[in-house]
């Protein structure tokens, strides 16, 4: 039996197909671009942790003085190792890419963009607003922000709970930790931060996106 891999109806059209694929790749990059954005310019100049994976990393780096990327990487692919089977290799690809595109775009930000404003409110306003936009880009991906952002996946997909319901509950544990070890005062913008984005990402993903073809992926077999 030979197993073959076909590209739904389109397989006679493989530039069409590598066009979307195309597309699909500068959408996630985008998106973690726009998340790393988020968090190097608005919100860690304050030390307000983007995300369940940010907070870890804050931990890390406040116990064991491991840089902020470096943590926010090795926390989020941990999560990642837990969930990965349950939405399939793509999606687990798809996200070890984010996960590393966003961690080299704090790096980028934070050595050539001057945080234009220092005001904490503001920072907070505009941070959230946009980190929301990044981690609803990704999700309509099918990939995430990280490693609990695609646990936030997995819940969805067998509890029908919206991932940003999810996201909002995981990650104020995690911010409850910090905020205990390091400063009370995180929790407050953490949980900010948080209202706002994760509203962010429930409306995008509310909304329908229009048709386009898509490249279904299909198993023929032949004998």
């Amino acid at each position: 039996m030979k197993i073959q891999l076909i590209p739904g109806r389109y397989r006679h059209h493989r530039h069409l197909f590598y066009r979307r694929l195309g597309r699909k790749v500068s959408l996630i990059t985008a998106g973690a671009v726009l998340q790393g954005f988020a968090m190097a310019v608005f919100l860690f100049p304050h030390s307000i942790p983007s995300g369940g994976g940010a907070g870890i990393a804050v931990l890390l780096n406040h116990g064991f003085g491991l840089p902020m990327s470096l943590g926010f990487w090795v926390a989020n692919f941990a999560f990642l190792i837990f969930t990965a089977h349950h939405l399939g290799i793509f999606s687990a690809i798809g996200t070890i890419y984010v996960i590393t595109a966003t961690s080299v775009s704090v790096n980028f930000f934070e050595v050539y963009v001057r945080p234009p404003l220092l005001n904490v409110w503001l920072d907070l306003l505009i941070g959230s607003l946009i980190l929301g936009t990044g981690v609803a880009m990704l999700m309509r991906q099918r990939v995430s922000n990280g490693g609990i952002g695609y646990t936030a996946l997995v819940i969805y997909k067998y509890k029908k709970i919206k991932p940003g319901t999810s996201l909002f509950w995981m990650n104020g544990v995690i911010f409850i930790l910090a905020a205990y070890v390091v400063n009370w005062r995180i929790i407050l913008f953490a949980i900010g931060c948080q209202m706002i984005s994760t509203r962010v990402i429930n409306y995008i993903l509310g909304r329908k996106p229009q048709r386009r073809w898509t490249a279904d992926f299909a198993w023929r077999s032949k004998k």
